[in-house]
């Protein structure tokens, strides 16, 4: 996620100087964001080597690590927050890592493509699989494995035992309260046991 405005309207759900793990951090822009802007301390996790590399020339501590195998190479509540930033389509294990991600931090952060906003709806409409700037990829493409929608992350805390303590949408780094499911581009929920 390289949208600053975005970066910052989720920094604002980071408390001053928590300890953060950002899983599938990328490039470390959003855990250096937190660094620079909250006083964070941290690791990022990834799996792809370029982006371990960036992680370490922006000064991010990062661990190498394929999420689809897990946490348990930490400890129960080891962070303040966890960070799931674009990560969960991207994993077979989705159920999995939503629990790990509020058993390994005090409250976790999830941010992924919201499929049901409107424009990706209406390419639906016109025999088309939607090509936006949330989600660039053709559907031949893509490193999705799943789409969700901003409904359905709340279905999946509920039958997973998770606490929603705030969900809404973003749009241009815009916070949208009112139908996030209809009007926003990127979801984020977040959630404790």
């Amino acid at each position: 996620m390289t949208d600053l405005n975005t970066m910052h309207a989720l920094a604002q759900l980071v408390p001053q100087g928590a300890r953060v793990l950002d899983l599938g951090c990328g490039d470390g822009s959003m855990l250096a964001h937190l660094q620079q802007t909250r006083g964070c301390t941290g690791y990022g996790v990834e799996i792809d080597d370029a982006n371990v590399l960036a992680c370490v020339r922006r000064g991010v501590n990062v661990v190498q690590l394929n999420l689809d195998e897990g946490l348990a190479l930490f400890g129960d509540v080891s962070f303040d927050v966890v960070l799931q930033i674009d990560t969960l389509q991207h994993l077979r294990n989705a159920e999995v890592m939503l629990r790990e991600t509020v058993r390994v931090g005090r409250v976790g952060i999830v941010a992924f493509p919201n499929f049901a906003h409107w424009p990706n709806r209406l390419s639906i409409l016109k025999g088309r699989m939607p090509v936006t700037k949330r989600l660039p990829y053709q559907w031949y493409d893509t490193p999705n494995i799943r789409v969700g929608t901003h409904a359905d992350l709340a279905l999946l805390a509920a039958r997973n035992g998770l606490q929603v303590q705030d969900s809404f949408g973003l749009q241009d780094g815009q916070v949208v309260r009112f139908l996030p499911n209809l009007r926003a581009g990127t979801s984020v929920y977040k959630l404790t046991r």
